[in-house]
Formats: structure tokens, sequence, C-alpha cells
């Protein structure tokens, strides 16, 4: 067993024939896994899905706690909770939802057979590490396929650790060795070998948006997602210390690192001053023109945003900027006379700065917050605080988003936490973000079905289906080697403090590149 899940961590060379070899062997073990795994029953299928997000779950603040550590990014104690919520929750959630057995139509005289996709390759980001593994392995589980993740160099070494720990669970509960794997040393060659492969069969691509972009140029099938930049507006129907207190809580829930969390507030003249004490009595603290200035030259300098800020807290982005808050701020609210690409602070920022900005009319603030996502993030999220139906319908309709969040924190509301949309940590974007899918990504995006079709007049009878299943012919094909030369076992991944200064300098410039990408104008 533990021989296993020691082959599933491969240290893939950087020689191009290397790279592609060992990337190959992966592969053909993850296809091997995924036909044996194809062959389960659901009952089979729910206990590894059982035993795995169980794993996530007592695993959750441990890996919460190691990957702050090792990103830098983040909040410990916010991180368990999302650790947690894609695991018991999101096994929950689509419990009753089966992906295994036919589905029979008898009014439509239709039969559907599930056709797992087969192998996945999974991408996940520095922000949201271990919940983006714990999403994709379960998707993947619920729907019989096998999975391998790429991590990202910055946190390479926990979402390693939490992924070998995922994996003994599977294969304990019965799980096909190699239905999960990751790669212990990613890079983009590493990446792109897997990407190009035709062994791989749906590349699940979340990242930069030039990674995304790369996922759907390879040639395989890619479920990718757009960066955010949510836009909120509250109105002056909205119970204003609630949407205060819930705009608060969002935005500073995990240091703002969730792409959904809201990116500007747009308000009236009406609401301004009462939603400004809310917002203060909330734990924010209301900037000058001065303080603004400062925040905008240190988030926004010359040469993209600055990554220093990502997933830090507001008193520490004040204090780089010589700013005096209360020790209990929670975020930074910046105001704003304008939006668009001459403001800097209206893009995306994934720390706790929320820029404000007040229309003149409900129909302006309708247009700004339109213009917000124009900006960045189209097809992604935007909230909303009100009591009027008609003020939601001209909203929802008015911003290009396929989320609209009403009276909850966009942060969780998004991605279905604090809502009844499905629970994810992969947004689609849509049409309007140039993405394949518009909703929340879940397993069902990772099966496809066989319909068998009957003639739709009276005169043929439809056949009998229930109680049937698929009928499989011949052996097993025969286990791949796991390709590991010369060892027993492949290298135990290193502890984060073991990582050199140089390391994590060359870390951060990886950082850089990709979220000056997804930052950009």
């Amino acid at each position: 067993m533990e021989q296993a899940l020691f082959n599933s961590l491969i240290d893939i060379s950087q020689s191009p024939a290397a790279r592609c070899g060992q990337a190959d062997l992966m592969l053909e073990r993850a296809r091997w896994a995924a036909t044996v795994f194809d062959r389960y029953d659901r009952a089979a299928t729910m206990r590894i899905v059982e035993a795995v997000a169980q794993a996530a779950h007592d695993h959750a603040a441990e890996f919460g706690e190691k990957v702050v550590a090792e990103s830098g990014f983040g909040v410990a104690a916010h991180k368990k909770i999302k650790n947690e919520l894609t695991a018991k929750p999101l096994v929950d959630f689509y419990r009753d939802q089966d992906f295994v057995n036919p589905r029979v139509d008898e009014a439509r005289k239709i039969v559907e057979i599930p056709r797992p996709a087969g192998v996945i390759f999974a991408l996940t980001p520095s922000t949201n590490p271990i919940a983006t593994v714990n999403f994709k392995v379960l998707m993947a589980l619920m729907t019989r396929n096998a999975i391998v993740i790429s991590p990202h160099p910055a946190v390479k070494e926990t979402s390693v650790e939490a992924v070998r720990i995922l994996a003994r669970a599977a294969e304990q509960a019965g799980a096909p060795a190699a239905t999960i794997q990751i790669i212990a040393e990613p890079s983009i060659p590493v990446v792109e070998a897997f990407m190009n492969s035709d062994k791989t069969n749906v590349i699940l691509a979340t990242g930069g948006t030039a990674m995304v972009r790369a996922a759907y140029s390879s040639g395989n099938p890619a479920i990718g997602v757009g960066p955010g930049n949510a836009p909120v507006f509250v109105d002056a129907s909205a119970d204003i210390t609630k949407a205060a207190q819930r705009i608060v809580d969002s935005k500073s829930f995990d240091n703002s690192i969730l792409c959904t969390n809201e990116s500007v507030l747009i308000t009236l003249p009406e609401v301004e001053n009462q939603l400004k004490i809310a917002l203060k009595s909330a734990g924010a603290y209301i900037c000058s023109d001065e303080e603004t200035e400062a925040l905008r030259r240190f988030l926004f300098p010359p040469r993209g945003f600055n990554i220093e800020a990502i997933g830090r807290d507001a008193t520490w982005i004040a204090q780089e900027c010589g700013i005096r808050v209360p020790s209990s701020s929670k975020i930074l609210i910046t105001p704003i006379t304008q939006i668009g690409v001459e403001e800097r602070l209206s893009r995306e920022k994934l720390c706790p700065v929320l820029a404000l900005h007040v229309a003149k009319t409900q129909a302006q603030a309708l247009s700004q917050a339109r213009a917000v996502l124009r900006l960045t993030g189209a097809g992604h999220s935007a909230a909303i605080h009100t009591s009027n139906e008609t003020s939601v319908m001209d909203f929802a309709s008015a911003v290009e988003a396929y989320r609209v969040v009403v009276n909850a924190p966009c942060s969780q509301g998004a991605a279905g936490f604090a809502t009844n949309l499905a629970p994810t940590f992969t947004i689609g974007t849509g049409f309007f973000g140039r993405s394949s899918i518009g909703e929340n990504v879940g397993p069902q995006h990772l099966v496809h079905w066989t319909r068998i079709a009957y003639h739709s007049g009276d005169e043929v009878p439809f056949g009998n289906y229930h109680g049937l299943g698929r009928g499989f012919r011949g052996a097993l094909p025969t286990a791949p080697a796991d390709g590991v030369p010369g060892s027993s076992a492949s290298p135990q991944p290193s502890a984060a403090s073991s990582l050199d200064t140089a390391t994590k300098d060359e870390l951060r410039r990886l950082i850089a590149a990709e979220l000056r990408d997804m930052l950009r104008k």
C-alpha cells in the first residue's frame, strides 16, 4: 500500500525526454486506475468518497496552518473552514445525485449511461491550495475518474503531503492504486507535458489567465476559470447595519484571498453617511484622500500589483503605507471618484482593501457595477444588498456576472457556502469571461452520458431497463509499472521550513508572474 502511495509522488526530471516519459508513465497508471474504477458500483464508490472526505476533514486545521506557513498567504483559521467545507459538506451536497448508475426515463423512452472522463489533470492555485485539492479530488472520485494534481510551486510541499493523505485514505477504502497522484516537482515544462498528452482526458485549470489559456489551447478538453472583481451595491432599501457587517466579514475572510470577494462597494448619496458609520462599527477603517493615495501607490506600483499585499491583513498593509489604524481594523476602505482603467483601485485586489464609490443615481450605480466587471472579472460574481426585488432584477440584468449574491457575503455566497449555489472552488465565468462553463463547476461536469433513445412513436414499445447495469467484456488490463527507476520509494516531501532563501525568492517570482497576469489592466 505505502509503495503505491509513494510511487504517486514522482519527481520528474527536467530533461525534455525524461519529462515526457515520466508524464506518460503517470498518465498511463492513471488511465489504468480509471479503467478499473469505472467498474465500481455506487456503494463502493461512495465508501471511497466518504473515506477521503473524512481524511480531508480530519486534517483541515493542520493544513490550514501549514499552507499559511509555506505561502505566507491568508489566515490559518479561515483556511481550516474552507478545508472543512470542501470535505463533508461538499459530499453531502451531491449525496443524492447518482453519477454511477444508468438513468431510465420511461416517459421519454431514454436510458442514460454515465461515462466518466477518465484521466483528469488538475492545476491548483497558491491562494486556496488545499481546499482546491479537496474539491477536485472528491469531484473526481464521485464520478469514478482518476486525477493527477499539479500543485502551485509556492505550496507544493503542503500540497504533496495533503494529496498523499487523501490517496492513502482512498486506497485503504478500496480505490485502485494511482487513482490520485500528484507531481512532486511542478514546473511550466512539466505542466505542458501533461496538458498536451493525448492520455489526458480533461484539464481542470485554476490559476492565472495565461495558464488557463494554455489549457484551452492544449488540444485537450479544458474547464477553466477567470479572475474576479466583484462589485457590491448597497441601495437605499437595504438593512444598512447588516449589509455593512456582511461586507466586512466577507472582505476580511482569509484576508480577502478568495476571487469571489467584494472588490468595489457602490452606494448612493442618501446611503453614504449611514453606510460609512455602519462599516466603521463592523471593523472597517475609512481612509482619507491622502491615505487612499498611499494605498494606491503601494498596491499598484508601476510594475503591476504588489504581490506582497496578497493575503495580508489590514493592519499590516496600513503599516506598510504609513497609515495609523486601530489594531482591530479588519478592512481598509478607499473612497474613489471614478471606475475604470484610470483608477487602479477599481481593479481586483486579493487583500482586505475595498474601494468605495458613491454613484449619483441608481442607474449610474448599475452602470458602474457593470464597468467594474468589464474592467476585469467578466462572468464571475457580483453582490447586492437590498430589500427591493426590482433592484435585484435590474442589477442582475445589468452586470455581466453568472453569480449575483443577495444580502449575503459574496466571498462565501458566490462559492456556495452562504447560499444554496453549488459549493465550489472552481468558478465558471462562461461566455462573458471566455470560459466553457458559466455555473459553479461540480462533478456533473466530469461525467458525460451515453443516451439510448427509442423511437418516440407509440407503436415501438420501450424496454425494461430497471436493475440492469453495464456489461464489461474481457479481462482488465495489467497494471503498468510505477516508473520510478532504481528506487523502492519516491522521496518524501520535505518540510516547508527547509526551503532556502534563494528557493523562496524564486517561488515569489513565480507567484509574481502569475498574479501580475491575473491582476493586470
